[in-house]
């Protein structure tokens, strides 16, 4: 049932995010900033750790997710270390997916000599 749930999590992630751009009409930008900002929401409600725990993996693969890791780290740093803790906890917990996406984009840019 756990691969079925994270299925249904985030394949339904994925559907408003496609509603957002074909009935919205907002750009992937607009849509990946919207998916960001709802899953900070989600957390700093407390509403986004129950569905990693219901979802696992449907709930954080999609881009959702980083708008929840900004916000829990966010406020578990600021929970130890005040107000720096707020810009050391967002970069703490989200520095390797920053930088896993630089890297890799950048060898397949060398690789595929992209356009532009």
């Amino acid at each position: 049932m756990t691969f079925f749930w994270a299925f249904v999590v985030g394949g339904s992630i994925c559907v408003i995010g496609q509603l957002l751009m074909d009935v919205a009409k907002l750009t992937p930008a607009h849509t990946m900033s919207t998916l960001v900002v709802a899953g900070a929401v989600m957390d700093g409600l407390g509403l986004y750790e129950p569905l990693i725990d219901f979802a696992g993996a449907g709930a954080t693969v999609p881009i959702t997710s980083f708008g929840n890791a900004l916000v829990h780290g966010a406020v578990a740093e600021a929970n130890q270390h005040g107000i720096i803790g707020i810009v050391t906890g967002i970069f703490e917990v989200t520095s390797a997916g920053i930088s896993s996406a630089i890297i890799f984009g950048f060898i397949a840019a060398l690789i595929f000599r992209p356009k532009g």
